[in-house]
C-alpha cells in the first residue's frame, strides 16, 4: 500500500515538472514576441510549424487563415519600435501523453494599452530532445 502511494506521488511530481517544462516553452515563445526576438520564438518552435487563425466577427462570418511560419517571423520583427502591444495569457491548461502536450491558453491582446481583441491560443507541442517544440498553434480572434 505504501509503495502505491509512493509511486503515485513521483508520478504526479512528473506530470507536474512536465507541465512547467511545456509552459516554460510557451512562455519563452511569448518573451521573444513582445520583445520581437525571432530567434527566441524559433528556440521553442518546430521548423516546420503550423499558423492558424481564426476570424469571429458578426458581420463577416468565421473566417480560417494560414499564415507561414516565415512571413510570421517576418511580421514580428517588421514591427515598429514604437508600436506597444501585449499578449497576456489568462491561464494554461495543460494536457500530456508521452511526448506530445497540447495547450489551451485563453488570452486578451492589447495594443497601446488597449483592448485590441480576445481569444483563445491552443498550441501543440511535441518534445524534441528534451525540450517542448511548438508544432501547430491555432488561435480565435473577437473584438
Amino acid at each position: 500500500m505504501k509503495l502505491h502511494i509512493i509511486i503515485l506521488f513521483l508520478l504526479g511530481l512528473s506530470v507536474n515538472a512536465q507541465k512547467q517544462d511545456v509552459q516554460k516553452s510557451i512562455e519563452i515563445f511569448f518573451e521573444g514576441f513582445h520583445e520581437k526576438d525571432t530567434l527566441k520564438m524559433q528556440s521553442v518552435c518546430s521548423s516546420g510549424i503550423i499558423l492558424q487563425s481564426i476570424s469571429e466577427s458578426i458581420s463577416k462570418g468565421n473566417k480560417l487563415s494560414d499564415e507561414s511560419s516565415e512571413k510570421f517571423y517576418r511580421s514580428i520583427a517588421s514591427i515598429p519600435s514604437s508600436t506597444k502591444f501585449q499578449e497576456k495569457i489568462l491561464s494554461y491548461t495543460i494536457q500530456i501523453d508521452g511526448s506530445m502536450a497540447h495547450v489551451w491558453a485563453p488570452y486578451e491582446f492589447y495594443l497601446s494599452n488597449k483592448l485590441s481583441h480576445s481569444g483563445v491560443n491552443t498550441f501543440t507541442l511535441f518534445k524534441d530532445n528534451n525540450i517542448w517544440k511548438i508544432i501547430y498553434l491555432i488561435d480565435t480572434r473577437r473584438k
